[in-house]
């Protein structure tokens, strides 16, 4: 039963594992580099890493481009952070830093951020700019997140 497996990628090494859909809250450990595959706060991506996250993994990305000297986006960072660490067996949470990581930010035409963007299988589902307080923050995700 292939359809039950799903693919993570490590946030710790980058490698791509295979495990049961079922195993998903069972605190799953890679098998390279054996550091927990669900984490537990954003992973943060580079123009190396990025296209890795958002095609490879089996769970929708849910992706935050963001600058350090934007204030919207320092203020959205701990909201950020506090919903991955809620929702990892649901999505993966990465964090892109457009200013280091122009290509990235600019194949994927970020005009203004923060940015928030959801993929799932290498597909862009969603996209919204500006900082969210937590509750509307769920609520988009809720409406947006395919269910895995």
């Amino acid at each position: 039963m292939t359809d039950s497996l799903i693919q993570i990628v490590c946030p710790s090494c980058s490698a791509k594992n295979r495990l049961p859909k079922a195993k998903l809250n069972d605190k799953p450990l890679c098998g390279k580099c054996g550091k927990s595959l669900l984490s537990t706060s954003p992973v943060a991506a580079s123009d190396k890493t990025f296209s890795r996250y958002i095609t490879d993994n089996g769970l929708p990305v849910v992706v935050d481009f963001w600058a350090p000297w934007c204030g919207p986006c320092k203020q959205f960072a701990p909201t950020f952070e506090q919903v991955a660490g809620e929702m990892s067996a649901q999505a993966c949470f990465v964090r892109l830093d457009t200013e280091h990581n122009q290509n990235t930010a600019g194949g994927y035409s970020i005009r203004s951020i923060p940015t928030l963007m959801i993929f799932h299988h290498g597909k862009e589902i969603a996209r919204m700019s500006g900082a969210l307080p937590k509750a509307q923050f769920k609520q988009w995700l809720a409406q947006n997140l395919p269910s895995v």
